[in-house]
């Protein structure tokens, strides 16, 4: 009797390993062989799954993006105030410094790859700030444009900074100054209405 395989649970498993080979070589330099040889599968088996490099990549950061927004949202539920919430998700990106610097760099790899290859960005990269972007305004509750863009410019800011200074920034510290003043520009803004 054939061996039955769950298509979709194997094409996950595969795409969850792929990580670390993207961020071990970068997204410019890896080809398809070498993932299929990291995912000790046939090159065959791996683009019977995935129709091309790009295909892989776009589809695991998106699933880390969901994964990192179930969570943040999950952290959230409890919480009352902007300036809580801008602490606790602040805190989680400290918790998940590490994979997050290498995924920030990886996109930063692959947006470079794609400006020169088709001089535009990738719809399904745009998708992923655009619910970030979502993230931060409806569960952190900042109705402020301006300020989500500041929000997400200094993630990316500290996300860079290591590679920068070589030493690493504290997120949570950052967090906590955000939140502070997030919290009395959203003050005065109240009183200037």
């Amino acid at each position: 009797m054939p061996k039955i395989v769950d298509h979709d649970a194997y094409r996950k498993e595969l795409l969850s390993q792929c990580f670390d080979l993207f961020a071990e070589q970068g997204y410019g330099s890896i080809t398809m062989r070498q993932i299929a040889q990291g995912l000790k599968v046939s090159t065959g088996t791996l683009y019977h799954y995935f129709p091309s490099k790009e295909a892989i990549f776009e589809q695991l950061m998106e699933s880390m993006a969901q994964q990192d927004i179930s969570q943040v949202i999950e952290t959230l539920k409890d919480t009352e105030t902007v300036g809580e919430r801008i602490e606790i998700a602040f805190a989680f990106i400290e918790e998940n410094r590490d994979r997050l610097e290498k995924q920030t760099l990886l996109m930063a790899d692959y947006y470079q790859h794609q400006q020169r290859q088709k001089g535009s960005r990738s719809k399904v990269i745009q998708q992923i700030e655009q619910q970030i972007k979502e993230l931060v305004m409806n569960v952190m509750k900042i109705d402020d444009s301006d300020v989500v863009d500041l929000v997400l410019s200094l993630v990316d800011g500290l996300m860079f900074a290591k590679v920068y200074d070589g030493e690493p920034i504290s997120i949570a510290r950052q967090g906590k100054v955000l939140a502070k003043m997030v919290t009395a520009y959203m003050a005065l803004k109240q009183l200037q209405v």
